[in-house]
C-alpha cells in the first residue's frame, strides 16, 4: 500500500484560522495562534507550548521573508502535528530574514517524538508559497473561510 503525501488540511482544522490576527507584537501575535490551538484541538497545555515556540523563536527568528513567518516547537503536550494561521491586521516586525514586516503566520505545533511529518509540513508550507502570486493573495485575504479554501485548492492542484 503506498503512502499518501501529507496535506496540509490534514493537521489544519478550518477554526484553527484567524483572519484578521489581532496582536501589536510578534510573541502577542505567536501567542493567540498558540491560545488558539489549544481552544480548537486536543492539545491541553498552552503554557508549554508557547514555552517551545517563543524558545525556538528566541535562537533564530521563524520569519522566512516575503511577510511569512512559521513558528513552531515540540512540546509533550502536543498529542499530535497541528497548524494554525494568522494574517495579521497590520505588518508586525519579526525579525524576518528579509528584514520585511510579517503579515501571515504559520504555526506548527508538534510533539516531540514526530520529526518527519514536523519537517515535511514546513516543506509543504514552504512549497506552497514560494510562488509570490499565491502569498500576495493569502495576505489579502478576507476571511478564515477563504485562506483555508485556498490551501484546499492549492494543494488539490499539486496532489
Amino acid at each position: 500500500m503506498a503512502c499518501l503525501p501529507m496535506l496540509l488540511t490534514d493537521i489544519l482544522q478550518p477554526d484553527c484560522v484567524m483572519v484578521p490576527l489581532v496582536a501589536d507584537d510578534k510573541q502577542s501575535a505567536i501567542f493567540q495562534l498558540a491560545d488558539l490551538l489549544v481552544e480548537k484541538t486536543d492539545i491541553e497545555d498552552a503554557q508549554a507550548l508557547k514555552d517551545a515556540i517563543w524558545q525556538r523563536e528566541t535562537v533564530r527568528t521563524t520569519g522566512i521573508g516575503g511577510g511569512v513567518a512559521v513558528p513552531h516547537g515540540k512540546t509533550e503536550g502536543v498529542p499530535s502535528l497541528h497548524m494554525a494561521i494568522g494574517r495579521t491586521a497590520q505588518p508586525l516586525e519579526f525579525g524576518a530574514i528579509d528584514r520585511n514586516p510579517v503579515e501571515l503566520i504559520i504555526l506548527l505545533a508538534s510533539p516531540p517524538d514526530q520529526t518527519g511529518p514536523h519537517i515535511e509540513a514546513l516543506s509543504r508550507i514552504s512549497r506552497m508559497l514560494i510562488d509570490a502570486d499565491a502569498r500576495d493573495k493569502m495576505k489579502s485575504l478576507e476571511t478564515p473561510e477563504e485562506v483555508y479554501a485556498m490551501i484546499k485548492e492549492v494543494e488539490s492542484s499539486v496532489a
